[in-house]
């Protein structure tokens, strides 16, 4: 509930930090509801992007020239922005072209090197692709097994279920935070408290929870923490992996080359330390920047004014959805159990003529299996449309969408 310390976030006010929402699209005003797939940059993060290389383009921590200092010291100061966005040490920050980039590391750099035939890491039905395959395809050359915890009718995990499913050859847990398909916040302390209990690992993809409300790992008890730039306002080639230091110490790299050493000889190499001996080659400089200027941005906000936001768009959203008869809503119905990302289907129209009609208008939404076939399969589809609201969408936008697939059913048929 907002108070008078914490005022209700005004979206229109807030386009105008967003050059792309001043577009048209069609003729019609940019209603974009796609922020789930990736977020709009407000005028702040393209400055500062903008600034990095007029101002101070050179590689980093290689250069003794002050150009190199000043563009090493905006690079780390990102770091450092986005290890207090989440309460974790900097040394334990490693950055990552994006969130699936995060999980391969885990899965190469530990998972190839330490999972044995019988072992078993266990996911959820509701995780995005980025947090399945990699671990299928580390269990194909280790022999261990990948195992799904189920999710509930009502679009939840049954944890009682995924509890009986943790046990001694459990080396990993993996859960997302907030599904991007149901919306559903996962109580991931309380997961991580029974992966831990068994001596397991627990990795959390909080790529649709990082940008939406606080989080701070510490509190959460996660291991491994997975994010990336481009959903939170930031650009795209960024993602973070956010792991115990102690972890990162005791891996070997996943990637290896420039800038990941301490020395290379002809018989050996040595690492560098840690967060960069992860960080092979020449890092994405200007995105790191963008990032940092992204978690600016959001903080100056208040993350926890931009979740109580979110909760009402998510009710707005499914006040507004249920309007349309025989429409079939994905997911929690209680707005402080879920995000802003409402999947629905409409039994007389395909998702992606729903998505192609409402570009018409002007309405951007998502279409298809949004990288969850297995869940689009426990939920006995195969695809659904998807409006994903952040802080700069507002009532009207759902007004707008409501009103779109309305015009939809008619052009249809339906």
């Amino acid at each position: 509930m907002t108070t008078a310390a914490q005022p209700a976030l005004d979206p229109a006010r807030l386009r105008a930090d967003f050059p792309i929402l001043g577009r048209e699209l069609h003729g019609r005003r940019l209603v974009y509801l796609d922020s789930a797939a990736t977020s709009q940059k407000p005028q702040a993060v393209l400055d500062a992007m903008d600034a990095y290389y007029r101002e101070t383009n050179a590689n980093v921590h290689r250069g003794v020239y002050e150009l190199a200092a000043e563009a090493t010291e905006r690079f780390e100061g990102a770091r450092d922005l986005a290890a207090a966005l989440v309460n974790h040490p900097r040394e334990g920050v490693v950055f990552t072209k994006n969130a699936t980039e995060a999980v391969n590391l885990v899965a190469w750099a530990w998972g190839v090197r330490t999972l044995r035939p019988g072992d078993e890491v266990l996911v959820t039905e509701m995780e995005h692709h980025s947090n399945v395959v990699p671990w299928q395809i580390v269990a194909g050359i280790t022999g261990a097994r990948v195992r799904f915890a189920p999710v509930t009718p009502g679009g939840e995990l049954d944890l009682e279920r995924m509890r009986a499913m943790i046990g001694p050859r459990t080396r990993l847990v993996g859960v997302v935070h907030v599904s991007n398909v149901l919306g559903t916040i996962n109580p991931v302390a309380e997961i991580a408290a029974m992966a831990h209990a068994e001596g397991a690992l627990c990795l959390v993809d909080a790529t649709q929870s990082v940008p939406h409300m606080p989080v701070d790992i510490a509190a959460l008890g996660a291991d491994l923490v997975a994010f990336t730039g481009h959903k939170m306002c930031g650009p795209t080639g960024i993602g973070v992996l956010c792991a115990r230091p102690a972890l990162l110490e005791s891996w070997e790299p996943f990637l290896g080359g420039g800038e990941m050493i301490s020395d290379v000889t002809t018989e050996c190499s040595t690492w560098a330390e840690i967060p960069w001996k992860f960080e092979a080659g020449t890092p994405p400089i200007a995105e790191a920047v963008g990032l940092g200027a992204a978690v600016g941005y959001l903080q100056g906000i208040g993350l926890d004014r931009v979740r109580a936001h979110e909760r009402e768009m998510a009710q707005a959203l499914l006040d507004g959805l249920s309007e349309l008869e025989g429409i079939r809503i994905f997911g929690p119905t209680d707005p402080d159990r879920r995000g802003a990302a409402v999947s629905f289907a409409l039994p007389d129209l395909h998702p992606h003529d729903i998505a192609q009609f409402l570009d018409q208008e002007g309405v951007c939404v998502r279409a298809g299996h949004h990288c969850a076939k297995p869940l689009m399969r426990v939920l006995g589809v195969h695809a659904t449309a998807r409006a994903s609201a952040y802080l700069y969408s507002g009532p009207d936008d759902v007004e707008a969408l409501v009103a779109a697939l309305r015009r939809a059913r008619t052009y249809f048929g339906g």
